[in-house]
Formats: structure tokens, C-alpha cells, sequence
């Protein structure tokens, strides 16, 4: 049986081939070969895979966190453990990006090694973890909280370094520097919410999100434009690998000049330089190849915020547009959309479903769009802002219920054939 794309199409030998122990990640996600033999009928497999448990609680995370945090931004109730804007951003970056994260590089990385990663019991252990987390963030704070919530993704980011190096996968070694960035980021939000730091929790936060971003950056640059020319067989796509680095480059040090103390200038216009770059780089990929297929679609446009967002936080350091703005570019427009995109790929192809698009999943493409175009708006239009909020928060609630309610039974229980 030849191997298959994430989007259910056959690899070409060599792709096929960089999905073996030992050769470097080819970020492809293959379909699970289904047996011919043995007993029908559904069967329990939430711990089979990580992207089972995670995705599905992620979704639902999300589907219920952002309404209660305008319930609680708009009228103060109910009150968390820590002041609800800490809460808010911590627990979109930390705990929902976090749990996507975790569910799609553990998926990913066995095929990138041909290594077994958790299942089972530590798979199960890791996601009580991640529940320990997200419930004493809301109601019963502290260090032993803050300690199993950073610890997480630490395991992570251990466990996948001996199978990468097991493998000599060393084509992935940049991803565990930027997941242990996101790491310290989390561990500094911590200390600063107990006190034991005197920074702002919320540039804690923000650097969390610029770490998303740099993960969205390595792993987009290679699948969005990988997705689009098997999608959309005979495009026409200018793809430069020098070009992917120089733009992945600048926008870490973009994101560094934004963290360290850099003056407004050099740092906006660094970051201004750098999502121009990605710009040109995403054009390159023809997105308008991918008008007609939902699955990539909403990558390409997930993807563009990132530029976007870069150039909006640039323009911050220098004009009256908004950081706010910026922010949430990246945060609902990229990793929003880029998270929706990936979660519902992934799944189809891991549960051996075909990877098209149907009504929940182009409705809760739309309800993304619409979510980040009424975030924007809000924070560019003051006298909207209640209305935009309203909107951004109803249609990323729906998008994320939608896909929870979809995909909830097929992530739970597997097809036995």
C-alpha cells in the first residue's frame, strides 16, 4: 500500500520515504493502514492517539472559555483564582494552544520517527495533567498548580527530544527550542502571578503567543504550500527554501526585539521588514489555488494573519494603531484558524476518513473569519468595540462547538475493522 498525505493523497517516494525511522520530518501525517481482518464494531480509543483527547477537550475548552471571559470582562462574574485578564490570555495561549500543540506533535513525530510516542496510561496521565491545570487556573490557584501546568509541556518537550535524537531526527531540533521558549514563557508567567517576579503577566502571556507563532511559522511554512500542491495538482507555486529561512529569521528577531528593551523604532521596523517577507512568501504559494477547496483555504488565510499581525505590532511601536490589535491578529486570526484547519485535516486523516470539507467543517471555517474580522474591529474602532467583542466571541465559541460536536464520537471510539 503506497503512503498517504495528510490529505489522504499519495506520497511521492521521497516524501513517503522522510516518514521513516531516522530521516528528517517530512511533516507529513500519514493515514493508518486498516487491517483486513479481525472483529467490526466501535471500540473505546481516546488514549490511543494524542490528538484524540486533546483535540476533542481543546475544542470544547475553547467552545466555553472565551464566552465565560466575556461574561466575566463585561459584568465581573464569576471571578477566577487570578485576575480574569490573566486568566484570559494565559489560558488561550497555555492551555488551548498548549493542548493542540501536544495532541499534533505527538500524532506527527511518530510518523517523522517511526517511534512510538504516549498512548495508554501516560498519554492519560499527561492529559489529567493538562485538566489538573485548566481547573485550578479557574478556581483554586497556586504553586502546586503553577508547577503542573509548566511541568507539562516540559515532559513534552523531553519526551519528543530522546525520540527525535533516538531517530536522529535533527530537523526538528528547532522545534524544541521554540517549545521550550514557550515553556519559560509559561514559568515566568507564574513566578510573576505569585510574585516572585516583578513583570507584567500579560507580556508573559504575549510572549507565549509569539513562541505559537514561531511554531505556526516552521511547521505552516513546510505544510501549506506541500497541501496546496497536492490539492491543486499542476499550480504554479514559487517556493524558496532560502526565503522560508530568512522570513522564519526575521520574524524571530522580530519577536526578540519586541520582548527585549528596543527601542520603538528599530523594533517596529524590524518587525514591519519580517512580515513583509512572510507576505511575499505566502503569495508565492498561490493561495488563490486553493479558493475552491475549504481545507485550503483556510490554511492560507489562517497563515496570512501571521504577516498581518507582524506588520500591525510594528506599526504599534511607532503610530496609534493598537497592540490589541496585533495580539489578536495572531492569536484568533493565525493560530485560531491555523488550529481549526490542522485539527480537522489531522483527524479525518487519522480516523481514515477523507480529507474534504463538509458543512460543519466549512461553517466553522467561516465562523474564524468572522471572529478575527470582528476582534480587529473592535480594537481598531473603539465605538464598536462591545458589538466586535460580542461577535468575535459567539463565532470562535461556534466554530469550536461545531467541531466538537462533530468530530466528538469519532475521537472518542474507533471503527474496529
Amino acid at each position: 500500500m503506497q503512503p498517504t498525505q495528510a490529505d489522504g493523497r499519495s506520497m511521492p517516494p521521497a516524501a513517503a520515504a522522510s516518514t521513516g525511522s531516522g530521516a528528517r520530518p517530512g511533516y507529513f501525517l500519514t493515514t493508518p493502514t486498516i487491517s483486513a481482518s479481525g472483529p467490526r464494531g466501535p471500540r473505546f480509543a481516546f488514549f490511543e492517539d494524542a490528538f484524540r483527547p486533546f483535540y476533542l477537550l481543546a475544542a470544547i475548552f475553547a467552545a466555553v472559555a472565551i464566552p465565560l471571559w466575556v461574561v466575566m470582562w463585561v459584568h465581573g462574574v464569576p471571578s477566577t483564582a487570578i485576575p480574569a485578564l490573566f486568566w484570559h490570555g494565559h489560558e488561550m495561549v497555555f492551555g488551548f494552544g498548549v493542548a493542540v500543540i501536544i495532541g499534533f506533535l505527538f500524532t506527527a513525530a511518530r510518523n517523522w520517527t517511526g517511534l512510538p510516542l504516549p498512548s495508554g496510561v501516560p498519554l492519560a496521565f499527561l492529559v489529567a495533567m493538562w485538566l489538573t491545570a485548566r481547573a485550578g487556573m479557574f478556581a483554586f490557584y497556586g504553586v502546586a498548580v503553577a508547577v503542573i501546568d509548566v511541568l507539562l509541556l516540559l515532559i513534552v518537550a523531553v519526551v519528543l527530544g530522546i525520540k527525535f535524537v533516538r531517530a536522529r531526527n535533527l530537523g526538528s531540533i528547532p522545534l524544541l527550542a521554540v517549545l521550550l521558549s514557550l515553556c519559560a514563557a509559561n514559568a515566568v508567567f507564574h513566578a510573576a502571578v505569585l510574585g516572585t517576579l516583578t513583570i507584567s503577566p500579560i507580556a508573559a502571556t504575549e510572549a507565549g503567543l509569539l513562541c505559537v507563532v514561531l511554531v505556526e511559522l516552521i511547521i505552516g511554512g513546510r505544510v501549506v504550500p506541500a497541501f496546496t500542491a497536492s490539492g491543486a495538482p499542476g499550480v504554479r507555486q514559487f517556493r524558496s527554501a532560502a526565503l522560508n529561512w530568512v522570513a522564519i529569521a526575521a520574524a524571530a528577531l522580530a519577536i526578540l526585539a519586541d520582548l527585549l528593551p528596543v527601542g520603538p523604532a528599530p523594533a517596529g521596523a524590524v518587525a514591519v521588514v519580517a512580515g513583509l517577507l512572510l507576505l511575499v512568501q505566502s503569495i508565492g504559494w498561490n493561495p488563490l489555488a486553493a479558493l475552491p477547496k475549504p481545507m485550503l483555504w483556510i490554511l492560507h488565510v489562517s497563515y496570512a494573519w501571521i504577516p498581518v499581525g507582524l506588520i500591525l505590532l510594528g506599526l504599534s511601536r511607532f503610530t496609534d494603531v493598537p497592540r490589541s490589535a496585533a495580539i489578536h491578529a495572531l492569536a484568533v486570526g493565525s493560530m485560531g484558524g491555523l488550529i481549526i484547519g490542522m485539527m480537522t485535516r489531522t483527524a479525518l486523516s487519522h480516523c481514515g476518513m477523507p480529507v474534504r470539507a463538509g458543512r460543519a467543517e466549512i461553517a466553522s471555517f467561516f465562523l474564524i473569519v468572522v471572529s478575527v474580522a470582528a476582534r480587529l474591529t473592535a480594537a481598531l474602532v473603539p465605538p464598536v468595540y462591545d458589538a466586535g467583542l460580542v461577535v468575535a466571541a459567539g463565532s470562535w465559541a461556534a466554530a469550536f462547538a461545531i467541531y466538537a460536536a462533530a468530530y466528538g464520537r469519532r475521537l472518542v471510539v474507533k471503527q474496529a475493522a
